[in-house]
């Protein structure tokens, strides 16, 4: 009897509730709007970024089993977070200072120093812990990624300027490139045989070359509009969107990544264009929306990997080299570069966060190895969800730790704390 009431119930509800776009679309409607009041009140109660909020929420349907996010990605989540991280990507080549890597080379220095420590300590690490080297190569790869998404909404949210805030932005962005680079060409290696030096480098030639030609085409694009286009339209702002959503498809499709040529992108047209634009006012609250929706669907995506305390020991050894590894870097390379060596280590711990680009750097992997995929992402999931939460947490700490923070922690506690004193 109970079994033919629920069903007959059930029946009742799907005819009654037809939503037009469908009952996913209203789904996620409900999900976004809860993850932006609760980035809202992250934010107002206790003084963290809004990303944390979005990534809890993300997390919790994560676990409660919520079917809206396919993983590998594909299809319009593949494209949505490839346009979110293109966004993001877009607007930081477009703020990379060129003209300060020629007077102050040492930035380069460290970026490269920073990376590939990341790299060697992540790959002997996990080799020592007896994971394979097929396994290990693309997990060190993904560990060189700092989040620029993360890192630039707690910028945005904490109000930051100065020198840490810059060069963490910097050395984010650079080590981005460097894994996006390596990352999807060595996806298309990963189940070939051992090959020669030659044969590895005809893969990243062709991403980075594609990517290029994609990116070249955006920046021209843009810069024609910019000539008969005011920099404050909206409609500038729009056919800037159209033209990144436009540029990744297309670079996806022709062998390159989409979030690469969002990034040289964004560097030539900022080469073609130098005055400044108000990033965040051009792009819009359209730009917000798409960034909040990624950052929940990773979040709901990197929920739902397989823990268990033997991956949680790879994955806490990896997140602990890594940082090490960072903090090493920039502080190695830090005499000459005009750092102080208290900002040299809080740059290192504003490069914590993971999350979207290696999400995507890791589904590509997946995509072109299913076996080897999925021992890749018993790793790297649970390790990007846990530094898209602890990232942001520890780059505001170092944010406010440099003193470069405009707003204080905790409005409302020292707002309740000025009216009681009053």
């Amino acid at each position: 009897m109970s079994s033919w009431f629920s069903s007959d119930l059930l029946g009742f509800w799907a005819e009654w509730v037809r939503p037009s776009a469908g009952l996913p679309t209203v789904l996620w409607a409900l999900l976004l709007a809860t993850a932006a009041a609760s980035g809202h009140l992250v934010q107002r109660y206790i003084g963290m970024p809004k990303v944390l909020g979005y990534s809890i929420v993300g997390t919790v349907v994560g676990f409660a089993g919520f079917e809206g996010a396919i993983w590998p990605l594909q299809g319009i989540s593949l494209f949505l977070v490839e346009l979110g991280v293109a966004i993001v990507l877009f607007e930081a080549g477009g703020r990379l200072p060129l003209r300060w890597f020629r007077h102050n080379p040492m930035i380069l220095v460290q970026s490269i120093l920073e990376s590939t420590l990341t790299y060697f300590g992540v790959f002997w690490t996990l080799h020592w812990l007896d994971v394979p080297d097929p396994v290990a190569n693309p997990v060190a790869l993904i560990a060189i990624v700092a989040s620029p998404a993360v890192l630039m909404r707690v910028v945005i949210d904490t109000r930051a300027s100065g020198p840490v805030t810059e060069r963490a932005m910097t050395l984010a962005t650079l080590n981005t490139f460097y894994a996006l680079t390596l990352g999807y060409a060595q996806a298309g290696l990963i189940e070939h045989a051992p090959l020669g030096l030659i044969q590895k480098l005809q893969p990243v030639l062709v991403v980075l070359g594609m990517s290029f030609v994609v990116g070249a085409l955006m920046a021209l694009s843009l810069r024609s509009a910019l000539r008969v286009m005011s920099p404050t339209s909206e409609n500038t702002s729009i056919l800037l969107l159209a033209i990144i959503a436009a540029g990744a498809a297309l670079a996806a499709h022709f062998g390159g990544s989409a979030p690469l040529a969002a990034l040289i992108g964004g560097v030539l047209l900022k080469a073609l264009n130098p005055k400044p634009w108000a990033w965040p006012r051009q792009l819009g609250t359209a730009a917000t929306l798409i960034t909040m929706m990624m950052f929940v669907l990773v979040s709901t995506v990197a929920a739902q990997a397989d823990w268990s305390l033997p991956v949680a020991s790879m994955v806490l050894a990896m997140i602990g080299v890594r940082a090490f590894a960072k903090i090493a870097g920039v502080a190695i390379a830090n005499p000459g570069s005009g750092a102080s060596w208290k900002q040299a280590f809080w740059v290192g711990c504003a490069m914590s966060p993971l999350s979207s680009i290696a999400l995507l750097i890791a589904s590509a992997f997946v995509t072109a190895s299913p076996l080897l995929g999925a021992m890749i992402t018993q790793i790297t999931l649970p390790a990007i969800l846990l530094m898209e939460v602890l990232g942001a947490v520890i780059a505001t700490i170092a944010i406010h730790g440099a003193g470069e923070s405009s707003k204080p922690w905790f409005p409302e506690a020292f707002r309740a704390v000025e009216d009681t004193q009053r």
